[in-house]
């Protein structure tokens, strides 16, 4: 299947942590950004013909591609001044890099590469900045099985916040981790069918509109997943998530687990 990826957005909560005009996919985690995580995890089963929507910072995705230097993941010989490399990471994969205008909401760039898709039925799509070890062949059959226009994987919510019940005259009956109340939230991983195109206006968005509109129909499958799931929408999010790869726990590097 192709993968649209959403890598054009200003990720204000993450400015502090990258340099200049960076967008938030190209921070790094380890010697690689998010974004080559995320499409590792897609080519590892087997998807590997992308669909990037740049915006915001788009010459940085492009530089890193057009000059990728594969001797910084992958084991190598230097003979004779020569380099002769052992493995690869993307001489298999198909990048398509499309302007989707910078201030575009996620549904605009969405129906900006729907020509992209070649009327394929069914496509992925991510937002190019969570990891994750879901199991996604699993993922993909459910929804083939399914009669639904859109699968969404939804995660617990991960803020440490506590919500408390109030009783009478203002006493506490209780108090919960949110993480521990019967609450989903949106684990950015998704499997879409052409039909989702149908409610998703002009500059509308993915979530609220597409997504949105089939729930309302009966027609959008979640798929509840609790391994491992991280998002990167602070600094501190991505500097830990840093720090984790650092110490070897790296649950959602299944290239190296195989």
């Amino acid at each position: 299947m192709k993968v649209v990826l959403f890598c054009g957005g200003y990720g204000m909560r993450m400015r502090e942590g990258t340099p200049g005009d960076v967008p938030k996919p190209m921070a790094l985690v380890g010697p690689r950004p998010l974004i080559w995580h995320v499409m590792r995890y897609y080519a590892h089963f087997g998807h590997t013909d992308f669909i990037l929507c740049l915006g915001y910072g788009a010459h940085h995705i492009k530089d890193f591609f057009l000059n990728y230097e594969e001797t910084t993941s992958n084991d190598f010989v230097l003979r004779n001044g020569e380099v002769e490399l052992l493995s690869t990471d993307i001489s298999e994969w198909s990048i398509s890099f499309v302007n989707t205008g910078i201030n575009s909401p996620i549904g605009e760039r969405l129906r900006r590469v729907r020509d992209h898709l070649d009327g394929d039925e069914m496509f992925l799509a991510n937002y190019a900045d969570v990891l994750t070890d879901a199991p996604l062949p699993e993922i993909i059959e459910r929804f083939e099985k399914s009669d639904a226009g859109a699968s969404m994987m939804v995660v617990p919510p991960t803020e440490s916040f506590h919500c408390v019940e109030l009783g009478e005259a203002g006493m506490v009956d209780g108090i919960t981790p949110v993480s521990d109340m019967p609450l989903w939230v949106n684990g950015g991983y998704f499997v879409l069918r052409q039909e989702v195109f149908d409610h998703i206006p002009e500059n509308g968005d993915l979530v609220v509109d597409g997504c949105g509109e089939l729930a309302k129909r009966g027609r959008m499958l979640a798929y509840p997943y609790r391994g491992y799931w991280r998002p990167t929408d602070t600094v501190k999010e991505r500097v830990a998530l840093d720090e984790a790869y650092s110490r070897g726990e790296r649950p959602w590097v299944l290239w190296e687990q195989a």
